[in-house]
């Protein structure tokens, strides 16, 4: 009996290619559980490859495996040739082919209208490619020149041909994250460190229940509240008529509604990293029989609704991908025995935006992320220098609603993409979300009070 697709899709407001995209999506939680019953080691990696590819065509097309294989390519062929500089060599060729793609494609354009293509898939999948090149690089330094997270992710041998597309294509992983590393994975398929015999493995089942119950929910609220928040109403003769606060009310309830569209796809991935077994991540220091599954996590909703700090954003939001680029480009842009500074943010929330697309929407989007978290630094600055519990309470709620206000100001640029819609929308709130930010930025460097010693949950939190 064949599927109805069109009618189907019609039924919840998608394109076809779309719903097709969704049911392999979905499809990537029993395929996950059975790859716990495929036999160790090489059947694992065959069994995760095929099944990517197989998930990718039914998905995309043919074509979107060619791209998959371009880009793995780049990364498997610098490493054998070259591995001194491989993850560079591997940084730039992957980019620059996710980008060649990205304007081939014009994927914002597509997304905008209901549709959908592989280039999704290869965003994730550049960035696992560079993440195991850099790693085998890594191989070849001393301790002492490397960080913590390179200690623990590098690579001392090369990896197979099997064991790399397995881990490129994993059950589907590549359709949106969570990004992991080459090594994890080998552990995980080889069944070492937390994997292996002598850890006790916790149930999955629990926790993937609470992930499709939460996927279930976003899903439901993003298909009741898109229709009253269409994007098109920023460029309507109507939304020229509201008043200042009407407009910015509803730039907020626009970027609200996008979030849980992302906070679907994002529980539904948590959903099937977990069942398989990956997902977990160690035991609870304070409750040894609460499982962790942290690998599988790529937000905390109620973290990013209720952010103190914009500088939260990035350790709630798309967590695996920032942790990234904390990993392969933040801590990277820094000299040797000198601290990050704004340059560093800047870069890497450049890099974040070509990722994403050329589009001038995501670019604004990103410079504008980093002058919204350089200014709630300086807020988070004055807060720290004050002694009264009363002015604590209301720096912190300051820097609350700055966040509230330049992270939905901001969002308009990465939804409606196009320059003049983006300018039109800040525009139509007088640019506030762009002025704020620089305004405290200037007075930061007037009003500069020395740091404060930090405890261990505040420095992390900063």
């Amino acid at each position: 009996m064949e599927l109805d697709l069109p009618s189907m899709a019609a039924a919840i407001g998608v394109s076809v290619p779309v719903l097709r995209f969704l049911l392999c999506f979905v499809a990537t939680i029993p395929i996950s559980f059975l790859w716990r019953l495929v036999p160790r080691t090489t059947p694992k990696h065959i069994y995760s490859a095929f099944t990517g590819a197989i998930l990718s065509y039914l998905s995309f097309g043919f074509s979107s495996n060619l791209h998959f294989i371009v880009s793995m390519l780049i990364g498997y062929i610098s490493m054998a040739l070259y591995r001194p500089k491989s993850g560079i060599i591997t940084f730039f060729g992957a980019f620059g082919y996710l980008i060649g793609c990205h304007v081939y494609y014009m994927s914002g354009d597509a997304w905008k209208e209901g549709g959908i293509d592989a280039t999704g898939a290869l965003m994730v999948l550049t960035l696992k490619v560079i993440s195991c090149a850099m790693n085998y690089q890594d191989g070849l330094l001393k301790d002492e020149d490397l960080r913590e997270a390179q200690k623990k992710y590098r690579l001392l041998k090369f990896p197979s041909l099997i064991e790399y597309v397995g881990y490129c294509l994993c059950c589907g992983s590549h359709f949106a994250g969570p990004v992991y590393e080459m090594k994890d994975y080998l552990d995980w398929t080889e069944g070492k460190g937390l994997w292996s015999e002598t850890v006790k493995q916790p149930s999955p089942f629990g926790a993937v229940a609470r992930a499709l119950v939460q996927a279930a929910i976003c899903m439901g609220l993003y298909l009741y509240l898109v229709p009253h928040f269409p994007l098109s109403t920023f460029t309507s003769p109507l939304y020229g008529e509201w008043g200042f606060w009407k407009k910015l009310g509803y730039q907020y309830m626009c970027a609200f509604t996008a979030r849980w569209k992302y906070y679907f796809i994002w529980s539904i991935s948590e959903g099937s990293i977990i069942i398989s077994g990956f997902g977990f991540s160690g035991w609870t220091d304070n409750n040894p029989a609460k499982p962790k599954w942290d690998r599988a996590k790529n937000v905390d909703i109620l973290g990013v609704e209720l952010a103190k700090s914009a500088v939260q954003i990035p350790l709630v939001w798309n967590i695996q991908v920032s942790t990234w680029l904390r990993h392969y480009v933040y801590e990277r842009l820094v000299p040797k025995g000198k601290k990050a500074g704004f340059f560093q943010l800047l870069g890497t929330q450049t890099v974040s935006a070509i990722w994403h697309g050329l589009y001038p929407g995501y670019i604004i989007f990103f410079v504008q992320s980093a002058l919204m978290i350089a200014g709630s630094r300086v807020i988070y600055r004055w807060q720290q220098a004050v002694s009264a519990a009363p002015l604590k309470t209301i720096m912190t709620l300051v820097n609350f609603a700055y966040t509230l206000l330049v992270l939905n100001y901001s969002a308009v640029g990465f939804m409606v993409l196009s320059l003049h819609e983006t300018l039109t929308a800040y525009g139509s709130v007088y640019y506030v979300g762009t002025i704020i930010p620089i305004l405290i930025l200037m007075l930061g460097s007037i009003i500069n009070p020395p740091r404060q010693a930090r405890s261990r949950p505040q420095k992390k939190e900063q």
